[in-house]
């Protein structure tokens, strides 16, 4: 099972008078996870080290920390928490003490996981677009039965005739769903999967 965020999460630690500030987001791509970056980064801080993951997508930062202490442990808190479509960047303020390698992977990679592990998490559903011609004598019984295939509608544009719609549906229901969208119209819906 993989998880997301439903929304933004922060977590703060003091180690050693370095203050390690943990703000988490949900994101779909890099450009949202870089725009997730612009906007709580602290310029005055004396780190601001990040990692998303989307997908087969990764990237990791340590923002002059040395390599490796910083970016990596956040981005593998992020996978051994099972957690995609996230990001997190972790501000740090220096407070005079060294923490040495050691103990910057433990600071980053802590704030990172307490972060997440303290945050509302909801199970990440891949889905796959269905695009259909529903006849209105078939609108309500499809409408009906969207929230128990775990789908939702993004788009529905009705004619005369009925509605065009888009479904995203969970990848592994998709057949079946596709299935029964055929036998409800005894074969004559034509269903498109988009991707």
């Amino acid at each position: 099972m993989t998880w997301t965020l439903p929304g933004p999460a922060t977590y703060e630690s003091v180690i050693r008078n370095s203050v390690f500030r943990a703000s988490a987001a949900p994101v779909e791509d890099e450009a949202a996870a870089m725009a997730f970056f612009r906007d709580v980064a602290v310029l005055d801080a004396t780190h601001n080290c990040w990692a998303f993951k989307t997908g087969q997508r990764f990237r990791c930062s340590d923002d002059g920390e040395p390599g490796g202490t910083a970016g990596r442990p956040i981005l593998s808190a992020i996978e051994g928490q099972d957690f995609d479509n996230v990001m997190i960047v972790v501000t740090r303020w220096y407070g005079g003490v060294q923490l040495g390698a050691g103990g910057l992977v433990r600071a980053y990679g802590g704030a990172a996981s307490a972060c997440l592990r303290e945050a509302e998490r909801i199970e990440r559903i891949e889905t796959v677009p269905l695009r259909f011609h529903c006849p209105f004598s078939s609108y309500a019984m499809v409408e009906s039965k969207i929230e128990n295939w775990r789908a939702s509608r993004t788009e529905c544009e009705f004619d005369a005739e009925g509605a065009w719609m888009t479904l995203a549906v969970p990848v592994e229901e998709a057949e079946s769903i596709t299935d029964w969208l055929r036998d409800l119209t005894r074969g004559q819906m034509d269903i498109a999967r988009l991707n």
